[in-house]
């Protein structure tokens, strides 16, 4: 059996997965824990890898490896290949007016024309900005800038010198300043974003990005890699695609804690208003990606109010009659990002004294969670991406309720996927394409087995949440 090993390095921890290189099952697996914050001096990554490969019985036996990592995060390194400062990782948001001030120089549009996205803090870009505007000393040490999963790559490599740096289209897409579609870095954005010239901008490295099954090189023999070749890696939500399997047309909707719509499409979106984000995915396709901030929080709020677990949740939920008895819950709990409202707060109306139940209740939160992640849905749709299918993952999923009433909400067809490390599978898919080669990754049959549901579309539902929020939205902003 030849055995490759795939790494998820997110925000939270670090997975790694031990699998059979012609199935895809899973052999052997270790996790250890990230640090909490916004920022995070890449050693801890490093650090978390190494007790992750041990609690997963060491890679000595693998034959090659690849590293999902969570996006956007900025690594930057010195002359000496020295970290400057700890990695702000994609949730710190102090480069928001940095996001802002990008913005306004150029235009949403212009941004969304050249790289594919409309900025948001989240992306390296900004950060470089916020770098070069309140820490002039380390941007002027800066010599390389990655990513967190370039930098383990790099590291499981043996840290050779700068120029040893690599990437992969996924990963850059999403850094502001790299255009998935031409595989080019705008070297003008960067060095705008360092408020440096072009000459100076060039000298500064970055990793050179890989094809979808290109190998990076041999791993370092020290960590026991003996020939294990080394593969270009992935973000993290490419990873995910390709660890689900998803080809052209099809979509994870993902409900953790915020919510992630992603497609796989064969051309890419350019969205200047920013619903969209134009990532790329890892097989040579994009990655077109909405995000909610509103998630299984939406769930988890219901469950606390009506005080009931999550089981008993989707039980009332299920007994309500679709439309929740003219009950509209719009989500935005916490704010939103799609719609991009981050000072809206949840609303329920449609309430009288008679429809006003717990099984309505639990409806209407079931159905505006649904109808929140439908918006991302349509955004896609309208960015020309086909939807032909949904592959629904994330702890929400497990709700009865929710995988019952989203084909209708959604308007296709949606799979829920066994619960898995689906980024960790993607990373060690693509180690074994390494090995394998060709124009395809190898197709695993040990992974994403599916309950399929289906169910008769509920356009209605939509319309009415569809009012309620546009009404919402209107009374949001500035006279």
């Amino acid at each position: 059996m030849v055995l490759v090993a795939g790494v998820d390095s997110s925000t939270q921890s670090c997975k790694v997965v031990i699998v059979d290189a012609e199935t895809g099952a899973i052999v052997r697996e270790g996790a250890a824990a990230h640090p909490d914050g916004t920022e995070c001096h890449p050693d801890a990554w490093w650090a978390a890898f190494q007790a992750a490969a041990e609690a997963a019985g060491g890679l000595g036996d693998v034959a090659a490896i690849s590293v999902g990592g969570q996006q956007h995060g900025m690594v930057l390194l010195d002359a000496a290949g020295d970290v400057v400062r700890p990695a702000q990782l994609w949730n710190d948001t102090k480069s928001a007016q940095a996001a802002s001030d990008l913005t306004d120089e150029l235009g949403s549009a212009y941004w969304a024309s050249a790289t594919g996205l409309a900025l948001v803090a989240s992306f390296t870009i900004t950060k470089l900005r916020w770098v070069a505007d309140h820490e002039p000393e380390n941007a002027a040490r800066i010599a390389a800038v990655c990513l967190p999963h370039d930098w383990l790559t790099w590291k499981i490599r043996g840290a050779a010198g700068l120029d040893a740096l690599v990437t992969d289209r996924s990963d850059a897409s999403g850094t502001g300043y790299f255009d998935a579609e031409s595989g080019q870095y705008r070297r003008d954005l960067f060095a705008r974003a360092l408020r440096i010239d072009e000459d100076a901008a060039a000298r500064i490295v970055l990793p050179r990005a890989l094809g979808p099954a290109e190998s990076a090189g041999m791993g370092d023999p020290s960590l026991g890699l003996g020939d294990a070749q080394v593969g270009p890696g992935c973000g993290d939500n490419a990873g995910a695609a390709l660890g689900l399997g998803l080809g052209v047309g099809e979509v994870s909707v993902s409900v953790g804690t915020s919510g992630v719509v992603a497609a796989v499409s064969a051309t890419p979106t350019r969205d200047p208003s920013g619903v969209v984000a134009g990532f790329a995915d890892a097989t040579g396709h994009y990655l077109p990606l909405t995000c909610t901030i509103n998630g299984a929080r939406i769930l988890d709020t219901a469950c606390r109010v009506l005080g009931v677990d999550h089981d008993e949740l989707s039980r009332l939920a299920l007994a309500a009659a679709p439309g929740a008895g003219g009950l509209v819950l719009v989500p935005h709990l916490d704010g939103e990002r799609t719609p991009n409202l981050p000072d809206a707060t949840g609303t329920l109306t449609g309430m009288t004294s008679t429809n006003l139940t717990r099984e309505n209740y639990a409806r209407a939160a079931v159905e505006g969670l649904l109808c929140l992640l439908a918006v991302g849905l349509d955004a896609q749709r309208d960015e020309g991406v086909r939807v032909a299918g949904v592959k629904l993952i994330g702890g929400a999923a497990r709700s009865q309720a929710v995988r019952a009433l989203a084909p209708g909400i959604f308007g296709v067809g949606v799979e829920t996927p066994e619960p898995a490390e689906y980024v960790a599978l993607g990373a060690a898919r693509q180690a074994a394409w390494v090995l394998a080669g060709g124009d395809e990754p190898p197709a695993w049959s040990a992974v994403a087995a599916s309950e399929s549901v289906e169910g008769a579309k509920q356009p209605e539902l939509r319309d009415r949440y569809d009012a309620v929020a546009a009404r919402l939205a209107d009374w949001g902003r500035p006279g």
